[in-house]
Formats: structure tokens, C-alpha cells, sequence
């Protein structure tokens, strides 16, 4: 039995984007990261899922997009939470999208696709606290609007599902108490 696997699960914690600092992984850190995402299950070679990087030259293009998302939702939005709603543009050194991809013409139910998605991620989040790094995952509302579609260039099949912080921090929080297997686990 691998250590280094188990000792990796166990001290992987969710660290909230806004709290991610530089250093992020550099491009040879990051292509780790992807070289274990590749490795999800992914029923029929479809390759559901693709992720894209919001490199630090686009995040005032981002930070336009929660600033639009933030007024759709709420007109009299004020200066203050709509400078707020921007600022989450710039959490964490490094930031990507993850991206379900759901083409039509297959067999292979949408389930199954977003379960290879959930199988990269982690898998991401894993190659991230092995390589020292800290990570986390955030969603909202702006992630399904059609200034995001058109910010990450998606396709009509394509639906931004979370957005993945790396960097460098350790969680504010204390671990959370984890499930023990009989409490998700039994025998037919």
C-alpha cells in the first residue's frame, strides 16, 4: 500500500479561493495537474470535461463578468458589493474553469459525464496537495451567464461548472469530522 496516496487523501482540505496566495504552480506544476486529470475514468472516450485557465492578463475580463452577473441579479447593486463582486476576479494565483462538455450523439447518459468531470477535479485537487500546493473549489451564479459563455467561449453543449483556486494557504477552518464507511457503506 502506497503512504504517499493515503497521506495525500488525508491532508487534502478545501482553502477558500480568497485566502490563496502566491506562489501557484508554475506551467510544469500545472501540466502535472492535468496529466492527472487525464487520468478520470471517462466511459467511451468522450472526454466530457475541459478545464481553462483565467491567466492574470484576463482577470479584469473576469472581473467584468461578476460585475455584470452581480447587476443582472440585483439593480441597485452598490458601488460597494459591485467592487466586491469584481474582486473575486483576482482570488487565487492560479484559477480555472471547470467545464462540462456534454456533446450530442452518444449513448453515454449526461450522469456518467459529470461524473468523469467530478473524477478530474478531484483528481486535480489531489495532483495539487501532492505537489504542495493548497487548492479549492467555488461556484455562483455567474457561471451560467451569457457573459461567461462568451468570456470562456463556450459551446451551446458546454456549461461552466466551478471555478478551481491553487496556491499556497492552509484552511482557516479545522478539518471537518469525516464520514466513517459505515456511514455511506453496506453489503447488499
Amino acid at each position: 500500500m502506497n503512504s504517499d496516496l493515503w497521506n495525500t487523501l488525508a491532508a487534502r482540505r478545501h482553502v477558500a479561493l480568497r485566502r490563496l496566495q502566491a506562489p501557484g504552480p508554475d506551467d510544469a506544476a500545472l501540466a502535472r495537474m492535468m496529466d492527472a486529470a487525464a487520468q478520470a475514468p471517462d466511459h467511451g472516450c468522450l472526454l466530457p470535461w475541459r478545464f481553462v485557465l483565467i491567466p492574470p492578463a484576463r482577470r479584469d475580463d473576469l472581473a467584468a463578468v461578476f460585475e455584470e452577473a452581480l447587476v443582472q441579479r440585483d439593480l441597485t447593486a452598490s458601488e460597494e458589493a459591485r467592487a466586491s463582486a469584481r474582486e473575486k476576479a483576482f482570488h487565487a494565483p492560479c484559477l480555472l474553469v471547470a467545464i462540462l462538455v456534454d456533446a450530442p450523439g452518444t449513448s453515454i447518459p449526461f450522469e456518467e459525464k459529470l461524473v468523469s468531470l467530478g473524477c478530474a477535479l478531484q483528481n486535480v485537487l489531489l495532483a495539487a496537495q501532492a505537489l504542495g500546493f493548497a487548492s479549492g473549489l467555488a461556484s455562483g451564479g455567474a457561471l451560467d451567464t451569457s457573459a461567461m459563455r462568451r468570456l470562456l467561449g463556450l459551446e451551446e453543449h458546454e456549461r461552466a461548472v466551478c471555478f478551481v483556486g491553487i496556491g499556497t494557504g492552509e484552511p482557516k477552518k479545522t478539518p471537518r469530522v469525516r464520514p466513517q464507511p459505515g456511514q455511506f457503506f453496506k453489503t447488499l
